[in-house]
């Protein structure tokens, strides 16, 4: 079963409806014990880091999820959720995030329309299982106003450039995060989700 982590920050359903159209057995839960005995988990997340930080430490999960991250279970983090994996944010003042990737997290530099929204391109640094049949090139569905700075370059599987260049993409092993929305990014963002579906059940 995957595990879509539900703590009170955004598009759930959406994610939800698409794994369980390719034939996922997938389950939305703020259940502490559903996500440790997931075989792979999903953080997804709409809104501001700070809310999303205080709203995963009422449910409980930050420790839930550095739990799975330290094991070797697919972890997906969407949008806000790859945000979250970082040490820190920027976001209205400084906001301590789940420290998985070393790095910070900062505003779109002026320039450009704020927040960067809708499609865009990912330049591929890195193969990655998550972007089998997928090529250097694709278009994505973005909407932020904030992007990941990782310290670590080895981390950075693809970039994307919008008055800046952007991780759009970072992973380390078994967990992984995205900027965009797959789950609005037509049928090469579908098969994102097919292949981290596959990656979890062993298809």
């Amino acid at each position: 079963m995957i595990a879509i982590i539900d703590y009170g920050m955004g598009n759930l359903r959406s994610v939800e409806k698409a794994l369980e159209k390719m034939g996922f057995p997938v389950e939305v839960t703020a259940d502490a014990d559903r996500v440790l005995g997931a075989k792979g988990v999903i953080l997804p997340g709409v809104g501001a880091f700070a809310d999303a930080m205080k709203n995963l430490e009422k449910t409980g999960m930050i420790p839930i999820i550095r739990e799975i991250v330290s094991q070797d279970k697919p972890f997906l983090g969407i949008c806000l959720g790859l945000q979250l994996m970082f040490s820190e944010s920027e976001e209205n003042g400084v906001h301590q995030g789940l420290d998985i990737f070393r790095g910070k997290v900062r505003r779109l530099p002026a320039g450009a329309k704020i927040p960067h929204m809708g499609w865009n391109q990912i330049d591929i640094r890195q193969e990655n299982s998550l972007l089998a049949g997928i090529p250097s090139g694709s278009n994505f569905y973005f909407v932020h106003s904030y992007y990941v700075d990782p310290e670590e370059q080895e981390n950075i599987t693809t970039t994307t450039s919008y008055n800046l260049e952007f991780a759009s993409i970072v992973s380390r092993g078994h967990v992984t995060g995205i900027q965009f929305h797959p789950e609005k990014s037509s049928k090469l963002g579908l098969a994102i989700l097919q292949n981290f579906g596959n990656m979890v059940m062993g298809g």
